[in-house]
């Protein structure tokens, strides 16, 4: 099936790079862990050892997760010091936002 022959639910026709991106980033926040670490990132800039206590993860998890999310454009860091911080980028906000409006399903079972 030729994909490109069809509108998306926006009104637009998406590439296949297009597909791709959306489902990468689905792939990424598909994980529960990513998700509690970009719910902490929500409220601002954390190094690993901050959240460590909010999290029942080891460091390295931690750090694993966070290099993900940081690959996939989600998260940066800036080092100070010994430490490395990390917050959600302009996109990361967005995909924040938008992931976890989700979680609002009551607004539209009663529609």
């Amino acid at each position: 099936m030729n994909m490109s022959s069809y509108k998306c639910c926006s009104g637009n026709s998406l590439t296949t790079d297009e597909f791709d991106s959306i489902s990468k980033i689905l792939k990424l926040v598909s994980e529960e862990s990513r998700l509690r670490l970009m719910c902490l990132l929500c409220q601002g800039e954390h190094c690993v050892c901050d959240m460590l206590p909010h999290l029942n993860m080891s460091q390295s998890l931690v750090s694993h997760h966070l290099r993900d999310l940081k690959d996939a454009g989600v998260a940066s860091d800036r080092k100070d010091g010994l430490k490395v911080y990390y917050s959600l980028t302009d996109y990361g906000r967005v995909v924040a936002k938008n992931i976890f409006s989700l979680n609002k399903k009551e607004r539209y079972e009663n529609k």
